[in-house]
């Protein structure tokens, strides 16, 4: 495998997780996309504190904005305005959001990207959002149509953007989207979503949250048990299989998003050690240069 594959991987935290990256920074190169999420019981002085340490520690924050988690148009200029006085508000994502309904003003992604107030407080590269997999609420025609949607609204804004997919246990689907989203158009550059390192409860768990795999399928592709859950597993099998077959003049500019369910230190040691496995050693005319 070629482990160029890796080059510019990106990480999601939570704001509550500073003391972990703090923890993991020796292992994380520097400049690394770090994504920022916005959860429910967290706070908008929670999320500012987190995108500051982020860019303190040397790397590029990109802090979530989720749209219907939003309660007032007020709510959005104030964690916009405090992320353009930290120098954090270069990068956002935008997504839509867990709740069934909005608790404010903004049902969906676009509907945030429309009010700009982005580019008004310095943004100038947006994450959208891509489910390989389906989404268990949502018809794959308006997943489509949310997507070429958004694409269209970054190029419409010129912002530079990207897709960040949903995590996944299979690299087929992955690469039938990729195939899809391109005839449509999108040419955007696409971060796979990739479940780092953790134990294949959690794993299992988070699988059936989010609707992207049954516990068989899931044992299936990555090689485990579900007779012995106790270890941990990691995304091997995955990267191995997405290398194998992907193709950039069909699937476009293509790079790894980590999802850190078993721990920011424990994902950033993975993927070093699984670099360094698949670098081929130098030859000894090389060595000698």
């Amino acid at each position: 495998m070629n482990p160029a594959l890796l080059d510019d991987f990106s990480l999601e935290m939570t704001g509550k997780d500073v003391p972990r990256l703090e923890e993991a920074r020796d292992g994380i190169p520097p400049g690394t996309r770090i994504n920022i999420t916005f959860l429910a019981g967290e706070d908008t002085a929670t999320r500012l504190t987190a995108a500051r340490a982020v860019k303190r520690l040397g790397f590029v924050p990109v802090p979530h904005i989720s749209a219907r988690r939003l309660p007032s148009r007020p709510a959005l200029e104030e964690f916009l305005s405090g992320l353009a006085a930290d120098g954090t508000a270069g990068n956002v994502f935008v997504v839509g959001g867990d709740p069934a309904r909005p608790e404010g003003p903004y049902e969906d992604a676009l509907a945030v990207l429309r009010t700009g107030l982005l580019r008004r407080h310095g943004v100038r590269h947006v994450g959208i959002a891509g489910y390989p997999e389906g989404h268990p609420g949502i018809t794959d025609r308006d997943l489509w149509t949310a997507l070429t949607d958004k694409a269209d609204a970054l190029d419409a804004d010129r912002f530079g953007g990207d897709v960040i997919t949903q995590f996944g246990f299979d690299a087929d689907p992955v690469l039938a989207w990729l195939e899809a989203l391109r005839a449509r158009g999108v040419r955007l550059p696409v971060r796979v979503g990739v479940p780092g390192p953790a134990g294949v409860r959690r794993l299992l768990g988070y699988a059936t949250r989010f609707g992207v795999g049954t516990s068989a399928s899931v044992a299936r592709k990555y090689g485990f048990s579900l007779t012995n859950l106790m270890g941990t597993t990691g995304p091997d099998r995955f990267l191995h299989a997405l290398a194998d077959r992907y193709d950039p003049g069909r699937h476009g500019e293509v790079k790894i998003h980590f999802y850190t369910f078993g721990g920011l230190r424990a994902t950033a040691e993975w993927i070093d050690g699984f670099r360094r496995q698949h670098t081929p050693a130098p030859t000894p005319s090389q060595s000698n240069r």
